[in-house]
């Protein structure tokens, strides 16, 4: 079965309170694709986090002493530490330049995902008039599986068809160099796929093989949208070769006790 990745053009600045699903749905028939059922759309999470309102003006922020304290270590702004305090469960490594965080959500990431790019300079300005510093930052949405449910349940009532939903970031990785599109959420598709007990070609039981088919998923997808000035945030999947069942991002996550990299 053939795998096919095609990005959906003409996606416009999302704007906090804008209808994801709907926007969605007037590309993807201006792209020409008829929905079908096993379909999937991978979704960026700085398009979610936009339209959710997940924006924070760093003029805003007080940053507390433990934050003037990481900032110092990481040779990073104390505002942004203090986000990155309010987003992680424990702060795991930092050196200057980068802080490792363990995400509120569970994962492993740097500065807790929060991101400077692509982010407008004004982002909750109209018609002309600015508003804020200008220094605005993208925190991740607060619950990517939900926000990915909502989104799902509004596609398929509007299509009529059995859908997936996920939500990538990008992410860095202990043991390799560079980022890779990695899921933080999803609806209606597995995270995992466990192929212990199946056969290989030559009759031997698998005993450990499990598939992280969202990541493998949202890697293929991050290289159709991306990483820089790219301006395609959503991806339409057909072809997953795994049937869909509902999922959720902790099938992802790692027990502390079999993390080796802690």
């Amino acid at each position: 079965m053939s795998l096919i990745l095609t990005p959906l053009l003409g996606i416009p600045l999302i704007r906090p309170g804008d209808n994801l699903a709907d926007i969605l749905l007037t590309v993807i028939q201006t792209t020409h694709i008829a929905l079908q059922d096993g379909d999937i759309l991978v979704l960026t999470s700085k398009i979610v986090s936009k339209a959710e309102g997940c924006l924070v003006d760093l003029a805003t922020v007080s940053p507390s002493k433990q934050a003037v304290e990481l900032g110092a270590r990481a040779e990073k702004d104390s505002r942004l530490a203090e986000l990155i305090l309010r987003e992680s469960r424990t702060v795991l490594r930092v050196r200057p330049g980068t802080i490792i965080v363990e995400h509120r959500l569970g994962f492993v990431c740097a500065s807790a995902g929060i991101d400077h790019s692509n982010v407008d300079s004004h982002p909750l300005s109209e018609k002309g008039t600015e508003v804020g510093s200008g220094d605005w930052v993208l925190l991740l949405p607060e619950d990517p599986d939900k926000s990915a449910a909502e989104i799902r349940q509004r596609l398929e009532s509007a299509s009529g068809k059995r859908l997936g939903v996920m939500i990538i970031d990008s992410h860095g990785r202990a043991w390799r160099l560079g980022v890779v599109g990695t899921c933080i959420g999803l609806s209606g598709l597995p995270a995992i796929v466990d192929k212990r007990g199946d056969l290989d070609l030559f009759g031997y039981r698998l005993q450990i093989t499990l598939i992280a088919a969202a990541d493998e998923l949202a890697a293929a997808a991050s290289l159709v949208m991306g990483q820089a000035d790219e301006g395609t945030p959503a991806v339409h999947v057909r072809g997953f070769p795994y049937l869909l069942r509902e999922g959720s991002l902790c099938e992802l996550l790692r027990p502390k006790e079999q993390d080796m990299f802690r």
